[in-house]
């Protein structure tokens, strides 16, 4: 199937090669190129593809076409999702071979999630929609995450955790076991969560405590 990324820009080349490696490993995903609001109709992706326009031109897209949004901004990407109203557009899971799951009968999984190298999700993992794992991401057992959330580089969770939505884990932050995060929460680099959180607001530290900018 015909598969483009919205988001011409760093990670939407990640994602790119995320789709590689998953024809490598007997996907069928045929890349047509790139949407994105900021750059010329024509712009050169790297050696992936080009831009093809930006939402005007996928609202028109006439025949099925599967979409990526390959920002990386939890808010952005509700924003462009809520946009998409063209029923010709489909949300797939891009997963990446890689990813070790210790039971994937028990992992259950909405739509436009993106799961890059090297992660690990345990068993009785609930996942929404549209979030992204990065690299090296743990996800401990019993863990329940809702949509469009960003989990960065080498972060981890424990068991038994609770995550709403809108939610940013920073590069190798740590969310200790049974807590509940609820939505709007930023997590900020090498910080450990040991206590639950308020919305709309950021953590920061070892143990990670609550600033305000």
């Amino acid at each position: 199937m015909n598969i483009a990324i919205y988001g011409a820009g760093g990670f939407g080349k990640e994602v790119a090669c995320l789709i590689n490696r998953i024809n490598r490993n007997g996907g069928d995903w045929q890349l047509i190129g790139f949407f994105d609001d900021t750059k010329p109709v024509g712009s050169a992706v790297s050696r992936y593809g080009k831009v093809l326009g930006g939402m005007d031109t996928l609202m028109k897209v006439d025949e099925p076409l599967a979409i990526a949004i390959a920002i990386n901004d939890n808010k952005v990407v509700r924003r462009i999702r809520e946009s998409i109203t063209n029923v010709n557009i489909s949300f797939p899971n891009l997963i990446d071979p890689s990813l070790f799951m210790v039971d994937d009968q028990t992992f259950t999984i909405g739509e436009g999630n993106i799961i890059q190298n090297d992660c690990m999700i345990s068993c009785d993992v609930e996942m929404g929609n549209f979030n992204l794992i990065n690299d090296h991401v743990v996800v401990g057992h019993d863990n329940k995450i809702g949509d469009f959330n960003g989990l960065m580089p080498a972060a981890h969770l424990s068991g038994g955790i609770t995550i709403g939505d809108n939610n940013l884990l920073g590069v190798a932050s740590v969310v200790l076991q049974g807590m509940t995060i609820g939505n709007g929460v930023t997590l900020g680099a090498n910080s450990v969560l040991m206590t639950q959180p308020r919305d709309n607001s950021t953590y920061l530290g070892v143990p990670a405590k609550r600033f305000d900018f």
